[in-house]
């Protein structure tokens, strides 16, 4: 039932209505206190929105501050003593309407126009190695045409007035690629705080309050989605290549393994035969704290190897259908064969080996992972957070 009224308040006669509505109420005067904080479509507490929102909330006591949240996954908000608005409600058209700012990490719905007295803040949510938005030859993201897509983008970063980058790299890329004139905010990201503030005694806490065994190694295995598995617009599936039972035979007695799927994969995983060894940490509220609990990091093209590095230790880079994602679906922005840092691999048995050599050099990072960390990683000092609010907020 739930699910059939979100998609009737999503049909298009009920867009026009709402940005109607919301076109009327975007004229009345600004609450200049108010903000909506929005992280993956409303999908999860967690990335930047989370990060300069904690920050606000010790430092800057004085303004209301609400959580969009897509009515499915109410659950990764529950127990957090969280102001929430549920997405697409009257409610929620309300606010976003007479707020005088938004902070989002994903896109908002296209066809609200952003009321000429709101301050859109967009934290965006990962370094690119992947081409983005105008950036992109062919478009395969949910059967959309590129004319239309770029379009759409287009319109969207239109409305951005400020936007963070997490390296000098990134802010180059975002410049072109999202077509953006407002002020970037070169700060590191607010999410990576955490970070590099975290202790060894709260991992260990961590791991006692997610259930972990505390004897083994972690490994977390978080890759991305692909732009043409798709079941219907965005609602992508993901086919698990790794061999968990394989996986399992070689390092069960010294490793577990988390799994972390992209927010946009619609199908979950089933992994009950592993029980014991294999977790699914796809719906954990914010992977930050799965970095920082994992000892090794398994991944692809995924953004997530830009943040792991800043913990500096070691990753594997399961890459078995590079040649398809570098040449057809999206693109690279630079020679990610040759500047990865650690192994690339194609195969399970691949990323065992790799292990075992890692095991054997007492996990010792490569020979690149210097000049890789100074280009992307540099500006993460713990005060990004800081850096993001007082430019928008102002100074204390």
């Amino acid at each position: 039932m739930k699910t059939w009224l979100y998609k009737l308040k999503r049909a298009e006669i009920i867009k026009k209505l709402y940005k109607l509505l919301f076109q009327m109420i975007g004229i009345l005067p600004a609450n200049k206190k108010l903000i909506i904080f929005e992280s993956y479509l409303g999908r999860q507490y967690s990335c930047n929105p989370r990060a300069i929102y904690e920050y606000m909330k010790d430092h800057y006591p004085e303004y209301t501050m609400y959580w969009s949240v897509d009515p499915r996954y109410i659950r990764n908000f529950a127990n957090k003593d969280l102001k929430i608005i549920k997405r697409f409600s009257v409610k929620w058209l309300l606010m976003l309407a007479s707020a005088k700012y938004w902070v989002s990490n994903s896109r908002m719905p296209h066809w609200l126009p952003k009321p000429k007295h709101t301050i859109y803040v967009q934290t965006w949510h990962g370094t690119p190695l992947k081409k983005l938005a105008l950036d992109m030859e062919e478009v395969y993201i949910g059967g959309m045409d590129a004319e239309k897509y770029k379009k759409d983008f287009l319109e969207e970063s239109g409305r951005w007035d400020y936007l963070i980058a997490p390296n000098e790299y990134s802010s180059e890329i975002f410049r072109r690629a999202f077509g953006f004139k407002n002020e970037m905010i070169e700060s590191g990201y607010p999410r990576n705080d955490y970070l590099i503030k975290m202790k060894d005694a709260d991992i260990e806490e961590l791991k006692k309050r997610l259930h972990l065994p505390t004897g083994k190694k972690v490994i977390l295995y978080a890759p991305t989605w692909r732009d043409d598995q798709f079941n219907e617009r965005g609602e992508y599936r993901f086919r698990l290549q790794l061999d968990l039972r394989k996986m399992k035979e070689r390092l069960g007695n010294d490793y577990i393994i988390l799994l972390r799927l992209h927010y946009l994969i619609k199908d979950a995983v089933d992994i009950s035969e592993y029980k014991g060894f294999a977790y699914d940490f796809s719906h954990h509220e914010d992977i930050r704290e799965l970095y920082v609990l994992s000892d090794l990091l398994i991944t692809d093209y995924s953004s997530v190897f830009f943040d792991y590095s800043i913990l500096k230790r070691p990753m594997i880079f399961y890459v078995y259908d590079i040649e398809d994602y570098r040449d057809r679906l999206r693109g690279f922005y630079f020679d990610f064969e040759k500047t990865a840092p650690g192994p690339l691999v194609k195969t399970t048995e691949g990323v065992i080996e790799e292990i075992k050599k890692m095991e054997e050099a007492n996990f010792q990072l490569p020979h690149n992972f210097g000049v890789f960390y100074e280009r992307f990683c540099s500006w993460e000092d713990g005060k990004a957070s800081m850096r993001v609010v007082e430019t928008v907020w102002g100074r204390r």
